[in-house]
C-alpha cells in the first residue's frame, strides 16, 4: 500500500517539530490579538499558522517523494485556493461584528488534513488533525478567560469619536474650539463630520487619531466641551478597530 510505503519516522518527526513551532508561534501572535479583543484572536491565528505549516510540510514531502515531478504539489495549491473560497463563505459581517473567522480557519486546517490523507501520508494526517483539534479545544479555556477580563482602555485598539450637539449658527466657531481642546489634551482630531440634528441643531462627530485613550481623561474633557458656547450635549464613544 502507498500509505505504508511512504511512511517515514524521520519525516513525521520533522513535521511534528514544524507543527509544534507553528502552534506555539501562532498562539503567541493570537494571544496578543486576544488580549486586545480583536476579531481574529488566539484560536484563529493558531489555526492559520498550523494549517499553513501543514500545507508547506506536505508540499516539501511530496517533492521529496516524487523528485522533480511537481504535479502533486500543484494539486495541493489548487486545494488551498478552493478552501479559500469555502472559508470566505463562512465569514459573515453584520455592521461592526464579524463572525465565522474561526470556522473558516478550521476549514483551512481540515483541508490540510485531507490533503495529507489524500497524498497517502496517513501519519502526517493524524498529526495534523491532532494539532487542529488542539487549537480548537485546548485553547478555548484560555480564550474564555481572556474574554471575561475587563477591557483596558489604555492597551485596547479602537476608534474613538467625540460627539457634540450644538446650535447650527455656532458650529463654525465650535469646530475650532473643539479641535483646540482635544489637541491640548494630546488627542488630535483626524476629521470632523457634521450631521443635521433637529430643526436648529447639528451634530459634530470628531474622530481622533489615537487608537488607545485614557477613559478618565476623556471623561474629564466633557465638562469643558459642554461649557463651550452653543453646546447642548457632548459625549464620546469607542468602537473596535482591526
Amino acid at each position: 500500500m502507498q500509505a505504508i510505503s511512504q511512511f517515514s519516522a524521520g519525516a513525521l518527526a520533522n513535521m511534528l517539530v514544524s507543527l509544534a513551532a507553528a502552534f506555539l508561534l501562532g498562539a503567541m501572535i493570537g494571544l496578543e490579538r486576544q488580549v486586545r479583543q480583536r476579531t481574529a484572536g488566539l484560536r484563529t491565528n493558531t489555526l492559520v499558522a498550523v494549517g499553513a505549516a501543514i500545507f508547506v510540510s506536505l508540499g516539501n514531502r511530496l517533492l521529496e517523494l516524487h523528485g522533480g515531478n511537481e504535479g502533486a504539489a500543484h494539486v495541493v495549491a489548487y486545494v488551498v485556493s478552493g478552501i479559500g473560497f469555502l472559508g470566505a463563505g463562512a465569514i459573515m459581517k453584520e455592521g461592526a461584528n464579524v463572525t465565522g473567522l474561526n470556522t473558516a480557519a478550521t476549514l483551512w486546517g481540515s483541508g490540510a488534513v485531507g490533503a495529507c490523507a489524500g497524498a497517502g501520508l496517513v501519519g502526517e494526517a493524524f498529526l495534523a488533525a491532532l494539532f487542529v483539534l488542539a487549537s480548537n479545544t485546548l485553547l478555548r479555556p484560555v480564550v474564555n478567560r481572556l474574554n471575561r477580563r475587563p477591557m483596558d482602555e489604555e492597551v485596547s485598539e479602537a476608534a474613538y469619536t467625540v460627539y457634540v450637539i450644538c446650535r447650527r449658527d455656532a458650529q463654525a466657531q465650535l469646530r475650532e474650539d473643539l479641535v483646540g481642546l482635544l489637541e491640548a489634551a494630546s488627542y488630535p482630531v483626524r476629521d470632523i463630520h457634521t450631521h443635521p440634528f433637529g430643526p436648529g441643531d447639528v451634530e459634530l462627530q470628531a474622530t481622533l487619531y489615537a487608537t488607545a485613550v485614557n477613559g478618565d481623561e476623556m471623561d474629564a474633557l466633557l465638562p469643558a466641551i459642554k461649557a463651550l458656547s452653543g453646546v447642548s450635549q457632548a459625549f464620546w464613544h469607542s468602537s473596535a478597530e482591526d
